[in-house]
């Protein structure tokens, strides 16, 4: 399936990530509560999505992306709630028992991000969040820490103790 927008790249991550999930837990984890919470979760993300594209209730859209999304929802939804997963299945125009299909299985390249979100703190307070790309090298994100003005006026007129970098999740400015 190609994916070319951002939208669309971020619901199909959420779409495998969740299949993912939802898998894990039933089959081998037996956690029933963090599967639906995961179901739940990826709802949020299709109501997000419909927002984003400007999809109205009754409108009636060919989007690929958003048709998987469907689908796959509610395939993972079926063990948890078999008949109205069975109605749905046949409101969006399928053939055969929903409890019939194949279930669903996730592709591990759309689970990768392109963008994550680093927590910038200063003395371990939490001043400013920084989205860079997944392949930022360590000088960089050190340097785009010190820039942000959140993290500027903590820092400003103290002497730089060091910085702490945790790879793809925070960068630690110590001063005193």
């Amino acid at each position: 399936m190609d994916v070319n927008d951002k939208i669309s790249r971020d619901l199909r991550r959420v779409t495998h990530a969740t299949i993912k999930k939802v898998t894990e837990d039933i089959a081998e984890r037996f956690n029933f509560n963090t599967a639906i919470s995961s179901v739940m979760e990826f709802v949020n993300a299709l109501y997000q999505y419909k927002e984003q594209r400007g999809y109205d209730q009754g409108s009636s859209v060919v989007d690929p992306v958003l048709t998987e999304a469907i689908d796959n929802l509610i395939l993972v939804l079926s063990p948890f709630a078999p008949h109205m997963a069975e109605e749905l299945w046949m409101a969006t125009g399928h053939e055969g028992s929903v409890h019939k299909q194949a279930w669903p299985a996730y592709e591990a390249e759309a689970l990768q991000q392109e963008e994550i979100t680093i927590v910038v703190q200063v003395n371990g307070k939490v001043r400013d969040r920084l989205v860079v790309p997944v392949d930022i090298d360590e000088e960089e994100l050190k340097k785009r820490a010190l820039q942000l003005d959140g993290v500027k006026g903590h820092i400003a007129g103290k002497q730089l103790v060091k910085e702490i970098v945790v790879p793809r999740k925070l960068v630690n400015i110590v001063v005193k």
